[in-house]
């Protein structure tokens, strides 16, 4: 039998995983500084988040956020804070490699250093959906209207996180290729630069409206 309180929130999922916003602009800026592994991993560490929310939603944990003024203002500021800096960071890097400051590196150093990336890629992703007091809210505000009283709670709520994390990935997923079928552009020095510059900018502004914004 088909669950309609699913196939309605596999629409509602949809559309928010489609709107633009900071996860976007997150996984943009690790396919513009490091790559497409790295912006596949950011992605990954993004949709796994969501696993975090739904158990948080489903032992009722995320209701701290909502009834507590001091904790939502705090979750709030430590996320805009960690766009700031990541947008920061990009920024930085874009004025670093037009001063070009990089150096070449030994072989096996190379190999470190991107092993390293990658995992920092992915750790990007995962605390900036941790740190996003909206995306709890939205769990423990939506969760609920689509688990019904005779369903088990827990299981349902990782059932509906599985539903998002799958739309999360197949969204990303185009978006990333589609940056890679780009390729030859995106790697020119200039181009890499200014989009570095750009999507720092960018997270600098989310982390800003996110850190003025009211309940």
């Amino acid at each position: 039998m088909i669950d309609s309180q699913v196939i309605a929130f596999t629409g509602i999922a949809a559309l928010l995983t489609m709107t633009p916003g900071a996860d976007t602009m997150m996984i943009l800026r690790s396919v513009f500084a490091r790559g497409q592994k790295a912006g596949i991993l950011t992605m990954v560490g993004i949709c796994s988040g969501l696993f975090f929310h739904a158990t948080l939603s489903a032992l009722g944990l995320s209701l701290i956020l909502v009834r507590s003024a001091a904790a939502f203002e705090t979750v709030k500021l430590l996320g805009a804070c960690y766009l700031i800096f990541l947008g920061g960071q990009s920024l930085w890097r874009a004025r670093s490699s037009a001063a070009g400051t990089h150096f070449s590196l030994p072989a096996a150093d190379t190999v470190t250093r991107h092993k390293k990336e990658n995992w920092r890629a992915f750790f990007e992703g995962t605390f900036t959906n941790l740190l996003n007091p909206k995306v709890a809210i939205f769990y423990l505000a939506f969760l609920p209207q689509f688990i019904s009283p005779h369903d088990w709670v827990f299981g349902k709520s990782i059932l509906l996180a599985s539903i998002h994390f799958t739309e999360g990935i197949i969204w990303y997923s185009i978006l990333i290729f589609s940056l890679g079928r780009m390729r030859t552009l995106l790697i020119r020095p200039r181009v890499k630069q200014g989009l570095k510059a750009v999507s720092g900018a960018i997270l600098i502004a989310f982390g800003v409206r996110i850190a003025m914004e009211r309940r």
